[in-house]
């Protein structure tokens, strides 16, 4: 979240940069500005008092001492009335607290200089594109029914066992699903990203510090009994490894790769363009996390960028990097490029990356700092990017590879999964 210091310190410019995002933000801003007024006018008049009591706390033995038993009992009166005051103020000073956290976390992140004007996706920039486009047979499938013709993927099993949006992997389906994760995960570790095993289900602190919390919108899977959350992407505990850490300078940048099922309600979603697996609500991804000090966050960015554009490429795929613009970009994010990939017998582009720069909006809430070479502590900024996420590549991969004698891996995959062609 924002800190008080930029909105004290630039409320026009918050208002302004936040309107990118066709957030207005000016009512939200002015009245964290007045109770931040009351907070700091309650604690100022909060420390005179408790200082006044400490005082005349001390002044009652010496009048005791003295025999001026009425002074000594005038004086107790007093800080007995001062205490009730003390008490008045903590509850204001409190309350005012309390009202400005509630308000902070309804203000999205300040979008980057380089976000684009936008209302939506239709808005969005592509940045470069890359790949051949894929030659495919006449009768070529969707991918739906490549998964039901060599037996890979069974959706109406899934709805059985569980519902809609659950399927169950088969046989070479799921060993080529198995192959994607360490291809993705061995190529984070090459790139010097250290690799993490997180638990898939967390708690309200971590969901908050990474800003899934409060959840608006409903897309994550409550456990009420424990007052748990199924974790919609490995970028929340791991980014969460390093809540409340004051890392040192000399650690920075922190790298991170984690595999992980990812859970999303998705409510809402229905039609032609989620049929498959364009959108499920279970699903597998390999995430790459990384925190560095603000000055380097946006180099780091643009070589998680490339990263993500190299697995692209050794998978064969056809790609284009997409700038969101204000409209289009998360919540939280100041900055994201989206990777997509041609699907060719759905003729449509799928995205099957994020690839985001938070600045200092999660490591504000997470208290995560680093101590820098002056021994004075300082937020970080936070990144993470999808790398990559399985369902819309799996869908690539088989509708873009399939000939009349079977659907072709790619040779990056192959040692991985261990045949070359499913048929």
């Amino acid at each position: 979240m924002l800190t008080l210091k930029v909105i004290n310190e630039s409320p026009e410019e918050v208002i302004n940069r936040l309107s990118k995002k066709n957030f207005d933000a000016s009512d939200i801003v002015n009245q964290i500005i007045e109770l931040d007024a009351v907070r700091r006018n309650s604690q100022t008049s909060l420390d005179g008092v408790l200082s006044e009591i400490n005082s005349i706390s001390k002044s009652i033995g010496a009048l005791l001492k003295e025999g001026k038993k009425e002074d000594a009992s005038a004086a107790r009166e007093k800080v007995s009335a001062l205490k009730e005051s003390a008490k008045e103020l903590e509850v204001m000073l409190k309350s005012s607290q309390e009202k400005i956290e509630e308000l902070l976390v309804t203000i999205p992140n300040l979008p980057h200089e380089s976000v684009p004007e936008g209302k939506g996706a239709e808005d969005n920039l592509i940045e470069r594109t890359g790949g051949v486009m894929p030659s495919i047979p006449d009768d070529a499938l969707p991918h739906w029914d490549l998964a039901k013709k060599y037996d890979l993927i069974d959706f109406e099993l899934g709805v059985k066992i569980t519902g809609a949006g659950f399927p169950v992997y088969k046989g070479k389906g799921a060993r080529l699903q198995r192959a994607l994760i360490n291809f993705f995960l061995d190529n984070a570790r090459d790139a010097g990203y250290l690799e993490v095993q997180p638990p898939y289900v967390v708690n309200s602190d971590s969901g908050f510090g990474t800003g899934q919390l409060p959840d608006k919108e409903g897309q994550m899977y409550h456990v009420g009994v424990d007052d748990f959350y199924l974790i919609p992407t490995a970028e929340v505990p791991v980014t969460n490894i390093y809540r409340d850490v004051i890392l040192d300078d000399k650690e920075l940048p922190v790298k991170n790769t984690a595999y992980s099922a990812c859970f999303r309600r998705e409510a809402g979603s229905y039609g032609k363009d989620v049929r498959g697996l364009n959108r499920l609500h279970q699903f597998d991804k390999v995430e790459i996390v990384c925190i560095d000090k603000p000055e380097n966050s946006y180099k780091r960015l643009d070589e998680m960028v490339s990263y993500v554009q190299t697995l692209v490429e050794k998978l064969e795929l056809p790609w284009r990097i997409i700038r969101l613009c204000g409209g289009d970009i998360s919540f939280t994010s100041a900055l994201t490029f989206d990777f997509e990939v041609y699907s060719a017998a759905q003729e449509r582009w799928l995205e099957v990356s994020s690839v985001s720069n938070f600045e200092s909006y999660q490591a504000n809430r997470l208290k995560c700092r680093y101590r820098d070479e002056n021994r004075k502590t300082q937020l970080c900024h936070t990144l993470n990017g999808s790398a990559l996420a399985l369902p819309r590549i799996m869908a690539a991969l088989l509708e873009n590879n399939q000939t009349s004698e079977g659907i072709r891996i790619p040779e990056a995959l192959v040692p991985y999964c261990g045949f070359e062609v499913i048929n």
